[in-house]
């Protein structure tokens, strides 16, 4: 199972035999008081500062999200999107709620898109994989529908077959809906880390598709969130998840090390790139 997504230069692909993605989450103004302003204001220099942050940091796609309050999304992020393709070469993931939001962003994309995301809600469902499939863009498949999201994987898992069948009535092949496994805070419930870990696993050998998480997710609230973040991260890994929306430049050693140990990493070449690009050069013979 691989699921292939590109710029108008770049291809990443996500599958088993592939290292873990990195998807960049900081183009995001919840929780960012200045981008939020920024965004406002449609003010564009930290949306390029971030996208070239994280771009050098080892994203290999960045995930767009312009969605707060005052700022008119339909319009706005296509062109935040137009920008980032400008300024950084890796594919996008676009992040939206509003189908009309996503199709404007789509309108404008060149390559293949990662669309964030559907749900098995009514009113999400046949119009966001309409989509996916109208513009050729792949999906991530968030598990929750008009119950609410599930507090055990067994209907978890009915709600991604849910999505996946009725993207393969579309025509939407299974490789591009990517099953996002629902990681929440353990500060709410200490079950949801084992939850998480429980869906990851049943995904992969139940479903069969890639699978997603949102690590950091599971630490709002707490203290020590980055040393929660990278122990939850390796289990991840080591479940089986494909890809991962993250702060990239706090998780990256994280993501090398698990590939690495896993050995998914051969010769350690990604392990010890960084190192060998820090290395003092030797003066004279």
């Amino acid at each position: 199972m691989e699921t292939r997504l590109s710029s108008a230069s770049k291809e990443v692909l996500i599958g088993d035999d592939q290292p873990t993605v990195l998807i960049g989450e900081r183009i995001n103004p919840t929780g960012k008081e200045t981008m939020l302003k920024a965004l406002r204001n449609s003010e564009l220099k930290i949306i390029y500062e971030e996208a070239i942050a994280q771009v050098r940091a080892g994203a290999d796609i960045l995930d767009i999200n312009v969605n707060a309050h005052g700022v008119k999304e339909k319009d706005f992020l296509p062109h935040v999107v137009q920008a980032v393709m400008e300024t950084v070469d890796v594919p996008l993931c676009i992040d939206s709620a509003d189908p009309e939001a996503l199709e404007a962003a789509l309108k404008v994309y060149k390559g293949k898109p990662l669309i964030n995301s559907v749900t098995g809600e009514t009113h999400s469902l046949m119009k966001v994989l309409q989509l996916a499939k109208d513009y050729g863009a792949a999906v991530i498949a968030l598990l929750q529908d008009d119950g609410g999201i599930p507090d055990n994987w067994e209907r978890r898992i009915d709600i991604a077959h849910k999505i996946l069948e009725a993207g393969e009535k579309l025509g939407i092949n299974r490789a591009d809906i990517i099953v996002d496994c629902l990681v929440l805070p353990v500060g709410n419930n200490t079950r949801f880390g084992s939850l998480a870990l429980e869906t990851i696993h049943k995904i992969k050998t139940d479903v069969g598709v890639n699978v997603i998480a949102a690590a950091s997710n599971i630490s709002f609230g707490l203290p020590g969130r980055d040393t929660l973040n990278s122990a939850f991260i390796a289990m991840a890994i080591e479940s089986g998840v494909n890809c991962l929306i993250a702060d990239v430049a706090k998780v990256r050693s994280v993501v090398l090390s698990a590939d690495l140990l896993l050995d998914r990493d051969r010769y350690a070449k990604r392990y010890t790139e960084p190192y060998r690009k820090n290395r003092p050069k030797k003066n004279g013979p």
